[in-house]
């Protein structure tokens, strides 16, 4: 999943050789022309798991600051700024190959919405109003919680973020894991863990912060 030979797609600076070939595929109802490159996660096009999530989460929010985790060549961060052009789209990898080609497929489409780069580069004082990722499940489960709680209690009040996960693959522990610890980290964020939708071999997860009621 996201390998070639040895080299790993969350390897900061992939040690296959820079070779960007064109990628042809459809996001957010039309044909996109972009490129891609080996060292990346699925290279090759939209993989199943980020098709689900594409097609099962409902629509981003139309405005604010929006979030992939986990980005790749871009394919959830260009969906998302094309469904919401008045947004700020951040994409973020530990994978520098990733973020140019994000960078430069953003341009190519005229999206000027779209910001990739790593996670210490984005202002730790942004909040989200949507968050989207395929995680990351292969770099481990103790790096995989790290990255986790390292963006979903950034989300924003009345925030959602919608994760897709194997079932295989641990999708029912991980949901029970998000729901106990965010509830012991953050007892007063109100945030709520549930599966959204599912589909063949896949779960979307969904995690939610409750608007701020303290002005009731």
């Amino acid at each position: 999943m996201g390998t070639q030979g040895a080299d790993h797609y969350f390897s900061s600076q992939p040690s296959t050789p820079l070779k960007r070939r064109p990628l042809t595929v459809f996001l957010a109802g039309a044909e996109r022309r972009l490129q891609t490159a080996g060292g990346i996660f699925s290279p090759d096009g939209v993989d199943k798991g980020t098709t689900v999530l594409l097609n099962e989460a409902p629509p981003p929010a139309t405005a604010g600051n929006l979030l992939d985790v986990g980005c790749g060549w871009g394919p959830i961060a260009l969906s998302l700024a094309l469904r919401s052009p008045a947004a700020t789209v951040y994409a973020v990898d530990v994978n520098e190959r990733s973020i140019d080609l994000t960078n430069d497929n953003a341009r190519a489409l005229g999206l000027s919405n779209v910001h990739a780069s790593t996670p210490v580069a984005v202002d730790p004082a942004l909040r989200f109003d949507t968050i989207w990722s395929n995680p990351p499940i292969r770099v481990g489960k103790e790096e995989l919680h790290s990255i986790l709680l390292m963006w979903l209690p950034r989300l924003a009040d009345g925030g959602t973020a919608y994760l897709v996960v194997q079932k295989n693959l641990g999708s029912d522990s991980l949901q029970r894991w998000l729901a106990t610890e965010l509830a012991g980290r953050f007892p007063d964020a109100g945030f709520t863990v549930s599966r959204d939708s599912t589909h063949k071999a896949f779960r979307v997860l969904k995690v939610s912060r409750p608007q701020d009621r303290a002005g009731d």
